[in-house]
């Protein structure tokens, strides 16, 4: 690792806006946030990966990865992040890397190469260039080519030194924000301003739903002005520190970037979530008050109350059918940062029971915000293997899972309901409109008739009873039939003289022991 990237890495973990890092010693704020991998688990995403979430949704700009074909192709496009305009962010670019380029140092050739066919073939307003793992050990100086291109090619050509071996993804996340403010955020001016410009950080328009908040910040005449990087443009995130107010929507990751802004160019922020009715009506309230602290007219917190008394009435009303049929239900929460108690605050409103949520990733702020909506700390997980989360919906008499993707298949053994609410999901659950489409989400879910179906005993698991006028060793299918007790151990029936296969024995494995492909 260079001395750069070390200096870098150091001042994202010696974070003062960070509530956890204020409680550490200095001694313990140097070894930083990450806890050590166990040996043989899996260790989730890595800093490159994070780096390439937080940016990539930026939907103009060409994102060139620097590595072997894998690097990219493997990580590309992993969220469902949306765009109005340009598709130019689902292209994927990368140097692919051969061994033989590795050998010879022809890296930082083949990238001044990669740059320029990309600005003819594309002239895309910015090139964003990924450092990896390869080629940062390799030394391959990005910043120089990048510096040399930018000159040679008329374009602004960004270099994002966060390798994979830096460290998590989250890491990877705080210094992408960094790089942004080093290399982007100020570089452009806006043709105009208003009182009323923002900057929204760290969302990242997953299945659109910026676009379900956006209609009512239009209503009240609040522009987005700088975005980090939901549906984002180029100029968008280079016009940021014109912004009167930041909201920071994912605080784990990119607070470090709203403090410097605050601290630079003066724009305060505050955190907030477009997740349940209340969270959303919250979140503008506060941005309201301070958009009229900066200037912004003394009107805007009436209009502001009056949109929010007509859009709650509208998603009330809209909510009231599916009520009855989702009061009561009982959800695991199995997802990590704000969304561990703004999607808490949520269900609470639809009358859900949520009987536990995981606290990954998240923040102390957003550790008491659970322990606010919920009452207790007792149903708070720090971390649950899919055998203690198997365990856990099976005692708590859960109805439903919802969490990411690959803890699918732990309901699929408990034979539980499960929605996606992270990533990868590809409804919006955003905004007052965001709560009818997931309160119909669980409704399709936990009420879908084929639960009845699959708790139903199997026809081997009962005895039918014999029919009248016939012996029990006949049974109700006459002389001769299989009867139904012959097949409850699971075995198929053995033709006369067959012997028993007595090595695999027959009573099915317990789906509690089996967990190798979750």
């Amino acid at each position: 690792m260079s001395g750069t990237l070390k200096r870098t890495v150091q001042d994202a973990f010696d974070e003062p806006a960070c509530a956890t890092n204020r409680a550490k010693s200095a001694t313990a704020r140097k070894a930083g946030c990450a806890k050590p991998l166990t040996p043989g688990a899996a260790a989730g995403g890595c800093a490159f990966d994070g780096a390439m979430i937080t940016l990539q949704p930026i939907v103009d700009v060409a994102h060139l990865v620097h590595a072997p074909l894998a690097c990219g192709g493997n990580s590309w496009d992993n969220r469902g992040s949306a765009s109005s305009g340009s598709m130019l962010y689902k292209t994927g670019f990368t140097t692919d890397l051969t061994e033989l380029d590795i050998v010879m140092g022809r890296g930082e050739r083949k990238l001044y190469r990669a740059i320029g066919e990309i600005v003819e073939a594309h002239a895309p307003p910015a090139v964003f260039v990924y450092a990896t793992c390869v080629t940062a050990m390799t030394g391959d100086d990005i910043v120089a080519v990048c510096k040399a291109a930018a000159q040679a090619f008329a374009t602004p050509v960004i270099p994002v030194e966060v390798p994979g071996f830096a460290g998590s993804k989250n890491l990877g996340c705080k210094l992408a924000g960094e790089m942004m403010f080093r290399h982007v955020i100020g570089t452009r001016e806006p043709a105009h301003t208003t009182d009323t410009d923002i900057n929204i950080i760290g969302d990242y328009n997953l299945s659109g739903e910026l676009w379900q908040v956006k209609p009512l910040l239009d209503r009240l005449g609040i522009r987005i002005l700088g975005s980090l990087s939901a549906d984002a443009r180029y100029r968008q995130v280079a016009q940021m520190h014109r912004a009167r107010v930041t909201m920071l929507v994912c605080s784990h990751a990119l607070q470090g970037l709203a403090r410097k802004l605050e601290e630079t160019y003066d724009i305060p922020y505050f955190e907030g979530s477009f997740y349940g009715i209340s969270d959303t009506s919250a979140a503008l309230r506060s941005l309201c008050a301070l958009l009229v602290k900066r200037g912004a007219s003394a009107d805007l917190l009436d209009r502001c109350e009056a949109l929010i008394a007509e859009e709650e009435a509208k998603v009330r009303a809209a909510l009231e059918p599916y009520r009855a049929r989702v009061t009561g239900k009982r959800v695991l929460l199995y997802t990590g940062g704000h969304k561990t108690w703004s999607i808490v605050s949520a269900l609470q409103e639809l009358g859900v029971e949520v009987v536990g949520t995981s606290v990954r990733k998240a923040t102390d702020n957003d550790k008491a915000r659970v322990i606010q909506v919920m009452g207790t700390e007792a149903h708070m997980y720090e971390n649950m293997a899919p055998r203690d989360m198997y365990a856990t919906l099976k005692a708590s008499g859960a109805d439903i899972l919802m969490s990411g993707a690959r803890s699918q298949f732990v309901a699929l053994k408990a034979r539980t309901a499960w929605i996606d609410v992270n990533q990868e999901k590809h409804e919006p659950y955003a905004g007052y409109m965001g709560m009818v489409d997931l309160v119909r989400a669980i409704d399709r879910s936990v009420n879908n008739p084929m639960w009845a179906q699959l708790h139903r005993p199997a026809p081997w698991e009962t005895t039918r009873p014999a029919a009248p006028g016939l012996g029990a060793a006949e049974g109700a299918d006459g002389p001769g039939a299989p009867q139904a007790n012959d097949c409850a151990s699971g075995q198929d029936r053995l033709a006369p003289g067959e012997p028993a296969d007595t090595a695999n024995p027959a009573d099915p494995a317990d789906p509690a022991s089996d967990f190798e492909d979750c």
